[in-house]
């Protein structure tokens, strides 16, 4: 049984708590100061809170705690109880490292807000909760038997993704729109593989984005921040690994670079600035305004165009996935 309630539920709540909580978070990032001042390279010329990532992670968070709770304590209705007991009794700790992960990616972006952390310590802390990650079973294995090839590219995977989508937070929308059409095309095969709770958690990120956007587009009154750009990179680089992609037995083989495709966007970006940094004799940890997203502004394009155009590509190159 596809289980559409469980999905527009996770849906639907993810969206609306992210957003009913959003302003809450931002009175508290305004009355701690956990602001985003104007300066150099910024678009805007007032303090922001960077309360978008608390926000998601909320309404990413309650609805997961919620239903465990539940599941606990007494019988979820039967319409959809199979699944999260299924679920829950497969993947139990593998959801508590991608809670646990979103939280110190949360964390580790937030003290990176208030401090400015160094490279090397970001890149640590972001090492670390990649590696806690494949040890829960969260790993990538590309058809190779091999524990420590699988750890190596589980980490190497998710280090990439979420430096590439954070580096995609440089303009209103942009971040968080190519998260939510990202986790909504991994929501859809993991469904489409029976894979139901994944999906359900793929639909709930995609919600919990969705009830963050219109904070964020076009105007930008609340920014994701570094924390929340980390969240949204980590659960992409996860929900990337989760699903079943490919099947020997029904499915071409081409379909395994279907994380690839549907994350083209930000993971083109990242190659063309680090090259370019490169052959600038840049530092490629140092940002710039060498984005997909700040080339279409030079061509004349405005912001929020160009954020929208490079969402639609995002979309399009998506939809090939569905193609057999």
């Amino acid at each position: 049984m596809f289980p559409v309630g469980l999905y527009l539920l996770a849906l639907v709540g993810g969206a609306v708590i992210s957003a009913a909580s959003l302003p809450l978070w931002r009175r508290w990032c305004e009355h701690v100061g956990l602001v985003d001042t104007p300066g150099h390279r910024k678009i805007h010329d007032h303090l922001v809170p960077l309360a978008g990532g608390l926000a998601v992670v909320t309404g990413l968070a309650t609805p997961i705690l919620a239903a465990s709770a539940w599941a606990w304590l007494g019988p979820l209705p039967e319409s959809f109880a199979h699944v999260v007991a299924h679920g829950l009794a497969k993947r139990g700790w593998q959801l508590v490292a991608i809670l646990g992960g979103a939280a110190a990616m949360l964390a580790l972006g937030v003290i990176d807000d208030r401090r400015n952390l160094s490279a090397k310590w970001k890149f640590t802390g972001q090492v670390l909760i990649a590696l806690a990650v494949a040890a829960s079973g969260i790993r990538v294995t590309i058809f190779v038997e091999s524990p420590l090839f699988s750890y190596a590219v589980t980490v190497l995977w998710i280090l990439t993704v979420t430096n590439a989508v954070n580096f995609q937070d440089n303009m209103n929308g942009l971040c968080a729109g190519l998260g939510l059409i990202a986790g909504w095309f991994f929501a859809w095969h993991a469904g489409l593989e029976g894979q139901y709770l994944v999906a359900s958690l793929a639909f709930l990120f995609t919600g919990a984005l969705a009830g963050f956007l219109p904070y964020n587009f076009p105007r930008g009154g609340v920014f994701l921040g570094d924390g929340g750009s980390h969240v949204v990179g980590f659960l992409l680089a996860v929900l990337a690994i989760l699903p079943d992609f490919y099947s020997a037995a029904s499915q071409p083989k081409w379909l395994v670079l279907t994380p690839l495709i549907v994350l083209a966007v930000p993971l083109a970006d990242l190659v063309s600035v680090i090259l370019i940094r490169l052959r600038l004799g840049q530092a490629v940890w140092v940002g710039d305004n060498n984005h997909f997203s700040h080339r279409l502004v030079r061509a004349g394009l405005a912001k929020p165009r160009a954020v929208l155009i490079l969402l639609l590509i995002a979309a399009a190159i998506g939809t090939v996935t569905f193609l057999k």
